[in-house]
């Protein structure tokens, strides 16, 4: 037996002892939010994941990680996936500022940051975006001014996901004004529970609020906070960003509780039809392999260029992964909708549309989000040209 086989059967039988069913299949997933109460079997879920260092797998495990390889940890999410295991932990403390602060964080940092995201003891925003300066980052006019042993930070934030429940926030600051436009940018964390910080939601087509408005009053930010070296943190930010596009275009991995391709197929059957097993109308038997086709190959693609990437740090490259797999979560929401035609568009459970179709209908509006966070498509289409196939200006 090889040693992946081995970790194979040890992974299976240790999640089949330790998942409870309340953390199977859709449902509740922890943030790590001191403001949200988690339901009794998540809470479960997360301590016993926490207790293995896998809640941030491939992270050392002198900072609460697993040490697992990227093939374990591969393993691992495959095995969750085979059960419905819901991920443990979710947000910007593990897929974004993490990985950051292993790369740039000092070692005071470390121990005091990352055992305690890897536990979801915080969840953490990101203080990127201003009113006018979204696609044009750089144009940050929120600043940080030096106070002795702590900065005063005042200006305001938008498209803050999660703000509201957040504890930490990341944050880029302009710290020296006259410098020029990508220069004079630091990087820096502050605690959201302070009389500085005012956060206000903004509701979105999709019914729901995870987006807010965040306004900094004096907020303090500690010395001890700064992330790699004043006025240098536009290289840092750019990071991080890498990180988070990593994410969002499936390179990092990650449990995944459904698989979509099947979720397609099943729904397909109940609202058009089946004949011998199959869904009943050609054309959308096709459509629906075309799409789950795609689904593979990038699933493969992000696969492969895993292996490939020696360095494990990301590059600009992530960018065509955000891209696309922004375009096929979107378009996977278009399909699950016009299979269910009218019933795909439901908004209110009293008058008769099911989860499934409740669901069909939150997807269709919020999966179209993921085109424009983390760096919009154009911006990314801009990153691929200028980098990667290093076309002129």
């Amino acid at each position: 037996m090889s040693e992946a086989t081995e970790f194979r059967a040890e992974v299976a039988a240790w999640l089949a002892d330790n998942c409870p069913a309340g953390a199977r299949g859709p449902g509740q997933i922890p943030n790590g939010s001191t403001k949200i109460t988690l339901e009794p079997d998540v809470a479960q879920w997360l301590a016993a994941m926490v207790e293995k260092g896998w809640t941030a797998p491939t992270w050392p495990k002198e900072y609460g990680g697993g040490g697992l390889s990227a093939g374990q940890a591969k393993i691992l999410f495959e095995e969750m996936g085979e059960i419905g295991a819901r991920s443990p932990l979710m947000g910007m403390g593990t897929s974004m500022i993490g990985p950051t602060l292993l790369e740039y964080g000092t070692e005071e940092q470390k121990q005091q940051h990352l055992p305690k995201i890897a536990r979801g003891e915080f969840q953490w925003c990101q203080g990127y975006s201003e009113p006018n300066a979204g696609s044009d980052l750089a144009a940050l006019k929120t600043r940080a001014i030096d106070n002795g042993d702590h900065y005063l930070i005042t200006g305001q934030k938008i498209w803050t996901s999660g703000a509201a429940t957040a504890d930490w926030m990341f944050i880029l600051v302009r710290t020296d004004p006259d410098a020029p436009k990508h220069e004079g940018i630091s990087f820096m964390m502050l605690p959201m529970d302070q009389a500085g910080v005012t956060t206000k939601p903004i509701r979105l087509i999709s019914g729901s609020s995870p987006f807010c408005e965040t306004f900094l009053d004096d907020a303090v930010a500690q010395k001890s906070d700064l992330v790699g070296e004043l006025n240098k943190g536009w290289t840092v930010g750019k990071r991080l960003l890498q990180f988070e596009r990593s994410g969002i275009g499936g390179l990092t991995g990650g449990a995944r509780a459904a698989n979509p391709g099947a979720t397609l197929v099943r729904i397909a059957k109940q609202y058009i039809g089946e004949e011998q097993g199959k869904i009943a109308d050609p054309a959308m038997r096709r459509t629906i392999l075309d799409m789950n086709m795609q689904r593979a190959a990038f699933q493969y693609t992000a696969q492969r260029a895993n292996e490939e990437n020696k360095s494990g740090i990301p590059g600009a490259a992530t960018s065509i992964f955000k891209l696309v797999g922004a375009g096929l979560q979107r378009d996977g929401a278009d399909l699950k909708r016009e299979i269910m035609g009218f019933r795909g568009l439901g908004a209110h459970e009293e008058v008769g549309f099911n989860a499934d179709e409740l669901k069909a209908t939150e997807e269709f509006l919020h999966l179209r989000t993921t085109t424009i966070y983390g760096g919009s498509n154009e911006i990314q289409s801009n990153i691929i040209a200028k980098r990667v196939l290093g076309l002129p200006e």
